[in-house]
């Protein structure tokens, strides 16, 4: 709890879709943990590539493990051997690859994927 008595945010943001489980299941996790997280629906407010880059790095992870692969676009964009900056710009111009979610606390960043990787920030 904060210092109000209310839920304590702990400055915690979640990138989040709520029509991924995985994300649904983060921020129910994060509000277990006594956490009201700042919620970014980054499909409609997408992250800027210096804002998306420094999420990545943060998290310990590189651009092509923050892809989403499975996503039909990236076949289409033909990004199975982009680099890194292609990756990002990618990302940037069509926010369904990014992967999710991505989850900020004072104690770090982690893609929640799997979900346990919360509990390293939480």
């Amino acid at each position: 709890m904060g210092s109000d008595g209310g839920p304590d945010t702990h400055g915690a943001t979640i990138y989040h879709n709520p029509k991924c489980t995985t994300s649904r299941k983060a921020l129910e996790k994060l509000r277990e943990a006594g956490v009201e997280p700042e919620i970014v629906r980054y499909l409609d407010t997408p992250p800027s590539r210096a804002q998306l880059s420094t999420l990545i790095a943060d998290a310990g992870i590189t651009p092509s493990q923050a892809v989403r692969r499975r996503e039909p676009l990236f076949a289409e964009l033909g990004l199975a051997d982009a680099t890194d900056d292609e990756l990002l710009d990618a990302m940037v111009a069509n926010p369904r690859l990014i992967e999710r979610p991505f989850v900020v606390t004072v104690r770090g960043t982690r893609l929640a994927r799997p979900l346990d990787r919360l509990d390293e920030i939480l």
